[in-house]
């Protein structure tokens, strides 16, 4: 089906909007209690994070992606490279993650659009794991966390498939933000094997030292 472009630009800003008010209404009520069975204090102390191998080739739906939501990808040198964690942000990070799992259906691109792989920011709030990813960082920058320290990763998952996670990049270390969990993970406890993620310098994408890079992110 085809919109206008400004039907879907309404749309779009409508959708985002109501997720932004739901995502932060808990923290705005409840701070760091939004955090509810998952604490601050449980996550390691060491600062562990993957270790970047090179350059890595980026997804093609990532590259499209890019040229049609072009602030969602520029890269920001003046912000910070990792997230300082607070009762309050990460308050926020979990309300983010667990309330997007929640609103969003999840529906393969195949199923939903007719199409191998595209990347968006779930705008008809119907989306697959990496609309997932790329809608809580949306958020999570509005809400002033720096874009720069949330890194879109590709990994394969424990089906032996392509999926894409969030990673942020913190003081406690590599955390994963997953439409399969609301548990917030060090990258080393997800039982992924972790390929590549988008560069923090460029615009471009760097190897985690995965053996094989699937070609699409296209699952649920």
């Amino acid at each position: 089906m085809v919109f206008a472009a400004s039907t879907v630009r309404g749309a779009a800003s409508t959708l985002l909007r109501r997720l932004a008010a739901t995502a932060f209404l808990s923290v705005a009520l409840v701070g760091g209690a939004a955090a509810a069975g998952q604490t601050l204090a449980s996550l390691p102390s060491g600062d562990v994070g993957a270790r970047v191998r090179g350059d890595a080739k980026p997804i093609a739906a990532w590259t499209t992606f890019c040229q049609d939501y072009a602030a969602e990808c520029a890269i920001d040198r003046t912000e910070a490279t990792k997230i300082t964690l607070t009762p309050a942000t990460w308050a926020a990070i979990v309300s983010v993650n667990r309330r997007i799992n929640k609103a969003v259906e999840p529906m393969t691109d195949m199923e939903h659009l007719r199409v191998a792989d595209r990347w968006d920011l779930a705008e008809d709030g119907i989306g697959d794991c990496e609309d997932y990813q790329l809608l809580k960082r949306h958020l999570l920058a509005e809400a002033g966390l720096p874009r720069r320290a949330m890194r879109m990763t590709v990994v394969i998952d424990e089906k032996g498939e392509g999926h894409a996670v969030l990673t942020l990049i913190t003081d406690r270390g590599d955390l994963i933000l997953d439409n399969k969990t609301d548990t917030i993970l060090p990258w080393h406890r997800t039982g992924y094997v972790f390929i590549k993620r988008e560069s923090q310098d460029t615009q471009a994408w760097v190897s985690l030292g995965g053996a094989t890079s699937p070609v699409t992110t296209a699952n649920r």
